[in-house]
């Protein structure tokens, strides 16, 4: 699935952008016609930058987005950055969250910002246990003490709303991110994400896991999202932005040890080992059926109304549930659909 340069196709972009007054004003976008004739994009993430974007940085280091026309910046994100609010505010013109129900809570609150495509089929997210008190199913958390991070509150009321448990069978106790309260018997269950292999490593092999996912809370992992006013005026980056994306996705799919490798190289302050373990993990949550019909960074609506569903019943959305369509649009997905990797 080669993409050669196409001059044309920069061309277009750039005059989408001159078109809507965007590049010469800058009153909205940092999107503009570059040195080298490109078109800037910038990448907010709402973390660290980390193996999650192992595809971007293969995409980058292989040319894939120059090809594309574009130059694309991987803002990093933390505990001190809202990451919703800069993409909101045109800042920035994309972003990425680690789990759906972020955006749905900022269109739910009035936020100008759409999903456009998303980076994992399944949600990471999982429950771990020892396999002297183990937690395989969600009924097994009834009478057990569950270790979570005050952020993660919701998703456990989900979780046990979705399998008619009652929260008083469930002794939440809150803890940090360290999984350490699972080894010294203070908690017999912790979170995270099965992608997160380093911290992982406390648990050793009698590791029990259960996902959010088949715990029957279908959530979607990183999503990406863009302003509403980039999605009206300037599809064409964002879908310039997709296929080269899915372009190093496949390469990261096909050459494993080479794509941790260039993520490596652009930050070395990630541990090879660590992050060679963990995208094979990535990787099967990345790929799966619906990619292999519809493509990488494929979505579902359906999936997304069970999610909205689901969270108004938990009574999460105090200015009303959002409309479907205003938080997804699927119009960059089709625009991409034979050019992404189905896989």
């Amino acid at each position: 699935m080669s993409h050669p340069v196409n001059p044309q196709r920069r061309q277009i972009l750039k005059a989408s952008l001159l078109s809507g007054g965007l590049a010469a004003t800058g009153s909205f976008l940092s999107v503009g016609a570059s040195a080298a004739d490109k078109v800037n994009l910038n990448l907010q993430l709402g973390w660290l930058v980390g193996g999650n974007q192992v595809g971007e940085v293969v995409a980058k280091r292989m040319g894939y987005y120059d090809q594309e026309g574009l130059n694309v910046t991987i803002q990093p994100g933390g505990p001190n950055v809202d990451g919703v609010a800069v993409v909101a505010s045109g800042r920035y013109e994309t972003g990425q969250v680690s789990s759906s129900p972020s955006v749905m809570l900022a269109v739910s609150q009035g936020l100008p910002i759409r999903c456009f495509a998303v980076g994992a089929q399944r949600h990471p997210y999982s429950y771990f246990s020892l396999e002297k008190k183990p937690v395989r199913k969600p009924a097994d958390l009834v009478g057990k003490k569950v270790g979570i991070q005050p952020t993660a509150a919701v998703l456990l009321r989900a979780l046990l709303a979705k399998n008619k448990i009652a929260e008083k069978d469930v002794n939440i106790i809150p803890i940090g991110a360290d999984m350490t309260p699972l080894m010294t018997g203070q908690v017999d269950v912790v979170t995270g994400w099965l992608t997160n292999t380093t911290a992982l490593k406390v648990l050793g092999k009698d590791r029990v896991e259960m996902t959010l996912w088949d715990a029957g809370v279908k959530l979607y992992a990183l999503p990406y999202y863009a302003n509403t006013k980039t999605l009206q005026t300037n599809p064409q980056a964002l879908e310039a932005f997709l296929r080269a994306t899915s372009r190093g996705w496949q390469y990261a799919l096909a050459n494993r040890d080479q794509a941790v490798d260039l993520l490596v190289k652009e930050y070395p302050n990630l541990t090879r080992e660590d992050e060679r373990v963990a995208l094979d993990t990535m990787l099967q949550y990345s790929f799966g059926d619906l990619t292999k019909a519809q493509g990488w960074g494929a979505m579902d609506p359906a999936v997304w109304q069970d999610q909205i569903n689901l969270y108004s019943q938990l009574g999460q959305f105090t200015a009303g549930a959002p409309k479907l369509n205003d938080v997804i649009t699927m119009d960059i997905l089709k625009a991409t659909a034979a050019s992404r990797v189905k896989a």
